[in-house]
């Protein structure tokens, strides 16, 4: 049987530090942000997810969660609110709330903050680390400015021009329009 996991505050908000099971509400809970990526939960901290990973992402209508790319495991999200732009294969799907985007391993993806106001979207897949990434040449991610000019599997070498990464004390429940 496991043990509750032991929690930590921090400036910028509650993490597991430890192995084992927890609540811990997104209003507490640390955040990242990123003005070209928008804002992503972080509540992961010492926690043990070496199989399953997820997050909730709050864009802002034109930010990308990331960059177009590839993997070699599932991904699932659901679209908690607002509107969205995914990008899949290099076509575009419009989405809302409820939506749900499953993507096999293989599946070249990115997701865009649409319409008037945020979108909140769950995204949840595989934690195995060390896992190969591929960033495509996509044009209608270019279009965007979510995707390379030049193919690459390096993250490096694909997030090279992107702003830092800064934790932020939580914005929930105000950043989904709640």
């Amino acid at each position: 049987m496991t043990s509750e996991a032991p929690m930590t505050d921090t400036e910028h908000g509650r993490r597991p530090a430890g192995p084992g099971w927890f609540v811990l509400n997104l209003a507490d809970c640390a955040w990242k942000s990123n003005e070209r990526f928008g804002l992503f939960s972080d509540f992961k901290g010492e926690g043990d997810f070496d199989q399953v990973g997820w997050h909730v992402h709050v864009l802002q209508p034109g930010q990308s969660n990331c960059l177009y790319h590839r993997e070699d495991a599932q991904e699932d999200f659901l679209v908690l609110s607002g509107e969205a732009l995914l990008i899949v294969n290099g076509e575009e799907r419009p989405l809302k709330a409820w939506d749900v985007v499953h993507c096999p391993p293989e599946t070249e993806h990115v997701f865009l903050g649409a319409g008037e106001g945020p979108c909140a979207i769950l995204m949840m897949g595989a934690t195995r680390p060390g896992r190969p990434l591929f960033y495509p040449v996509n044009e209608t991610a270019r279009k965007h400015g979510a995707g390379v000019a030049e193919e690459t599997p390096d993250p490096r070498v694909a997030y090279a021009d992107s702003p830092p990464i800064a934790p932020l004390p939580s914005p929930w429940p105000n950043l989904a329009g709640d």
